[in-house]
Order: C-alpha cells, then sequence, then structure tokens
C-alpha cells in the first residue's frame, strides 16, 4: 500500500524542510512546536502527506493529510517515530493528542494516562509504567497523620526554596520534594538536584525524589493543537494534577501540598489556586489533598526568586545573590558562571533517594 510512500528524517536545522512542515501542519490546524528535534515526514510524489515530531521522549506534531487518512498510514508513522526513539534510547514515549484521536493512537500501541473531557488526552506506550512506577515510589512510604509534598524547579535553588521546605517539614510527619525533571531550565536537571539536595540535607524527615516523567513540565507541555493560552494553562493544570493526585499522592499517602505564594507570576498564581480544586474536588476518585501556601521569604523587603537570583547572574552580581541563595548554590553559581561545572565537581557528594 505504501509502495509509492518515502518516509524521511528531517533535522530542525534543514530550513528548507521544517517550512514545508510548518505549512503542512498548518492546513492542518496545527502549529509547529518548537522543541521538537527531528520530524518523520511521509510523502507521495514529493508530497507531504503525515509528518510527526519527537521532543525528549515526547512525540508531537502528527498530522495525516485527510486524502490519505484511513489507510493505515498513522500506524506505519508511529512505527517510524518509535523505531526513531529507539535508537534514540528513548523507549518510553508520551503524545497528547486530541480526545477524537485516541482510538487511533490507541491501535498504534499507546494507553490514555488522563484526559481533559473533550479536549486532549495523554498516552504513553505503556498499560502498566505508571502502576510501575507508583508501586517503586511507595516504598518510600512512610507513617504519620501529614504527609506533605512539595514539587519545585528550583531553577536555581535558593533561600526561599529552602525556606518552604523548612516550613513544610516543621508540619509534618515526613515530607517528599520532587524537582521537576526535563532539562528545560538555564540549569541542567543534575545539578539542579544536587543543588536541592545540597541545600536541604540538614533538614529531617525529608526523601528528595529523583524527577519523574510523571511530574508534568509546563515547559514540554504541547500548544500545537489549541489556540487560545487560557485553554493551554487550564489543560496543564488539570493533566499535571490529575496524575499527582490519583497515582503519585496515593502511592506516597500525602495528604498536603505545600507551595509558595506567587507574587510575580499570573500563571503560576492561577496555577495555585487551581491546584485548590483539583486536589480537593469531588470529580476525582483518589483521596482530597490539602494545599498549604506558606507566604514567601523575603530580603530587603522583597520576595526572594529564583528569577531575581537569575537575573543578578547575568550581571555577576555575587555580592547581591549571596543573601538569596544557600553557600552551595553561590558557589556552584559562581563556577556557573566561568566553566560550567558538574555536580560533582562543585558539590559535595549525597546519596539518591531518601536523606
Amino acid at each position: 500500500m505504501f509502495s509509492n510512500t518515502l518516509f524521511s528524517r528531517v533535522r530542525r536545522a534543514d530550513n528548507n524542510k521544517i517550512a514545508v512542515i510548518t505549512q503542512f501542519l498548518h492546513d492542518n490546524s496545527l502549529s509547529i512546536d518548537t522543541t521538537v528535534e527531528i520530524f518523520i515526514t511521509a510523502t507521495r510524489n514529493g508530497t507531504l502527506v503525515a509528518c510527526g515530531g519527537l521532543a525528549g521522549n515526547i512525540i508531537k506534531c502528527v498530522a495525516i493529510c485527510e486524502s490519505v487518512r484511513g489507510e493505515g498510514l498513522a500506524l506505519t508513522l508511529a512505527t517510524e517515530l518509535i523505531q526513531l526513539a529507539y535508537e534514540l534510547n528513548r523507549p518510553h514515549l508520551f503524545l497528547y493528542t486530541k480526545i477524537e484521536n485516541e482510538a487511533l493512537f490507541s491501535q498504534c500501541g499507546f494507553y490514555p494516562l488522563t484526559r481533559v473531557p473533550g479536549l486532549m488526552v495523554l498516552m504513553e506506550n505503556s498499560a502498566t509504567r505508571i502502576s510501575r512506577y507508583a508501586r517503586d515510589l511507595s516504598t518510600f512510604r512512610r507513617p504519620g497523620n501529614n504527609i506533605g509534598c512539595i514539587v519545585m524547579n528550583a531553577n536555581p535553588f535558593t533561600n526561599g526554596h529552602r525556606y518552604l521546605v523548612e516550613k513544610a517539614a516543621a508540619q509534618c510527619d515526613w515530607l517528599h520534594l520532587f524537582l521537576v525533571k526535563e532539562d528545560t531550565s538555564r540549569f541542567p536537571y543534575a545539578d539542579r538536584l544536587a543543588l536541592v539536595r545540597a541545600g536541604t540535607r540538614d533538614i529531617p524527615r525529608l526523601t528528595v525524589h529523583q524527577g519523574s516523567d510523571y511530574i508534568i513540565s509546563r515547559a514540554t507541555f504541547p500548544c500545537y493543537f489549541i489556540k487560545e493560552q487560557a485553554v493551554i494553562n487550564h489543560c496543564y493544570t488539570e493533566i499535571d494534577l490529575k496524575i499527582f493526585r490519583q497515582h503519585l499522592a496515593p502511592a506516597l499517602g500525602i495528604t498536603h501540598r505545600f507551595v509558595g505564594t506567587e507574587p510575580f507570576c499570573q500563571v503560576t498564581a492561577q496555577y495555585n489556586h487551581d491546584m485548590r480544586h483539583w486536589l480537593q474536588t469531588t470529580e476525582l476518585a483518589a483521596p482530597a489533598i490539602e494545599l498549604v501556601e506558606i507566604e514567601r521569604l523575603r530580603y530587603a523587603d522583597e520576595p526572594i526568586s529564583a528569577s531575581r537570583v537569575r537575573k543578578l547572574l547575568v550581571k555577576k552580581e555575587f555580592a547581591a545573590i549571596a543573601p538569596l541563595v544557600p553557600a552551595d548554590t553561590l558557589t556552584w553559581l559562581q563556577a556557573f558562571s566561568t566553566p560550567r561545572p558538574t555536580a560533582s565537581q562543585n558539590l559535595p557528594e549525597l546519596v539518591t533517594g531518601e536523606k
């Protein structure tokens, strides 16, 4: 059936071919996602009839020309994308797609994780991986009536982050801290994780967890098939918090989630507001979780923020940075501004998992 169909790989640097893909996506009511590293294209007689892209371990920007739908081309395209991912050592795959495409991708070996009714579905290429992850996570479960959780980017880890962890830990029998995993921040994930562990090593009853693909990053959340930013934000919040409440929190017995107040970013402030709904609504068949907002630590009458530290770092104003970050973070930032360090070169060796 596909003897006259040519499948090719297109990298972002191939501007002419990317322009053709961009137009093809536009013709199919999609936008190009700038995080896609490599596209698989299907052409017939020199005309693009299908494409799909890989961004990390997420399949994005899948489009098939209406004239060839129903031929099984989607299954072949998915197979090509999966083969590409395996060659790049990315066997654990996700995809976000419109609700109406769920059945199509089910035929390609993808299973739904969670949905935003009427809008989108998050799928992965395993029916059991998240349940296995939850079982592994449950080995870190600790007894107590008040089990807390914090999710943070720590880009970089500041005294504000440290203050949040201290205050939360003081209110809990045990506290679990998750660091958003994706390497889309200015500072590499491994270094951010090492800085968090260094900056919290003296706080008792705390487990700092390795990052997880199930802690959704806003930076990698797709927006190529949704036009309105408000809808994108709503979908991100709903999917992220449904996974957290239905899978991660029960594994650890989490009863409270702690966040800092957000005086700067309206998007994050809205996320905190919406979080209260998704952690407590009876729409979900999972134990409710109480949201606790903690007032941000201030210095010189201004809330401490990672964005403030990053701005000062651009100008190498280390004297101004010093009161805002722990000593390990300051040392690392000073090295970061010259030759790029690694966590092992500039931080004390710390064990993984529970501290």
